[in-house]
This record gives structure tokens, sequence and C-alpha cells, in this order.
């Protein structure tokens, strides 16, 4: 793995360069393509997986088949990283969104690097507080906001302000998408969508979703 894609991401900043070119040399790069599963809820494996270049959505499904969307990652973040603290098997599956490459990295290395570089272990304490309020937040948004309050929600968290004040999603989100976030129906996001549409809050360009007002409080 190029060292200097090691000294870009902020999880390993704490080692000496030194320990970084050694880390580099332990990852094993991956490919896949859009839509592969990458790992699946209940898996044994045990490895860190670095997001080098693509985008992935992590899920869960019930028996029916019906999928909930926990998260959605791009380069330079990663995941896998509870594993590498337990012997327990995958908390949630992830797929692959687009074309992506990862470098993974086997636990037992890994055990190693946070056994001679504590910091390292606090950078990933932070992270799983990170995905632990995130994961509070949807806890919260589904069981006290309506499915209006959950979209507007979602819209405005994707979302980048421009300069010129309106916010857009510069990636493709269906309605499909949107319900698996959500816990809706599809239907339901149509619906409120075609409103916000109709009374001039959003526009469709493309794949791009703008945001060119405050969305209504309720709808």
């Amino acid at each position: 793995m190029d060292i200097n894609l090691i000294k870009k991401m902020p999880l390993f900043s704490s080692l000496s360069e030194d320990e970084q070119v050694v880390l580099s040399e332990q990852f094993v790069m991956r490919r896949f393509p859009k839509n592969s599963v990458i790992l699946n809820e209940g898996d044994d494996s045990s490895s860190l997986y670095v997001i080098l270049d693509g985008r992935v959505k992590v899920f869960l499904t019930d028996e029916s088949g019906k999928e909930v969307i926990l998260n959605t990652q791009s380069a330079g973040e990663y995941f896998g990283e509870v594993s590498l603290f337990d012997d327990g098997p995958r908390s949630a599956s992830v797929m692959t969104m687009e074309d992506s490459q990862f470098a993974v990295l086997k636990k037992q290395t890994f055990i190693q690097l946070i056994t001679e570089n504590p910091l390292l272990s606090l950078s990933i304490i932070n992270g799983l507080t990170q995905h632990l309020r995130a994961l509070s937040e949807n806890v919260r948004s589904l069981a006290l906001m309506d499915v209006y309050g959950r979209v507007a929600r979602l819209l405005m968290d994707m979302s980048v302000e421009q300069e010129n004040g309106d916010r857009i999603i510069d990636e493709a989100l269906t309605y499909t998408d949107m319900a698996n976030h959500i816990g809706a129906s599809s239907k339901m996001i149509s619906r409120i969508m075609q409103d916000l549409k109709k009374g001039g809050y959003i526009r469709k360009e493309s794949k791009k979703i703008i945001i060119e007002r405050n969305l209504p409080p309720a709808w």
C-alpha cells in the first residue's frame, strides 16, 4: 500500500513515519464492483477495511429481506473495527454502492499495533463513539419523528451547503434508498418528495437533489 495513503488517514496519524511505513506493508488491497457484499451480518471475519475509493452502505436485514441502512461511508473512512476487539460475528452487512477499492488489515496485525501505540486505540475509540452518537440519533429519529421529519432530517444530513445558499445531495439517492434509511415505505417517500418539488423547496438535476430553500417544519 502506498505510504502516502497511510499518511492521509486520520486513523493512523498518531504513528511515526517509520511505523506508517511498516504498516503500509501489512495491508492487502481488494477491489470490488458495484453492489458487491463485502461483509454479511453474522460473518466471523475479523479485519479492518479502509475505503480508498468508492462508497459503501452499512445495513441490516430482517427475515423477510427488508433492509434498514445504518450508514453510508466513502473514501478515507473505515469499517469492521468492532470485530477487532471481540470474537463475535459481524453486527451488520456492508455492500458497495459503486466500484470500490479497500485496504484490508488483519486483526492480529492491528492488535499488535495498538499494543505498541496507545494513541491508535484512542483514535479507534473516538471513531466508535462518533458511530454510536450517529446511531443514537437514528434511533431518536425513528422513535420521535414522523415520516416527514425523518425525510427532512435525511435530506439535510446528506446535503452540502453551497456558496449561493443552496444545499446539494451530490449522489444518486432513490426513494427506495431513502425508505431504507428512515424505515418508511417508498410510496410515502415519493408523496413527500413530490410535494416538496411542487412547493419549490427542492428540485432534481440529473442525479442531484438541490434544496433551494428551508424545508417546511411540517408536512
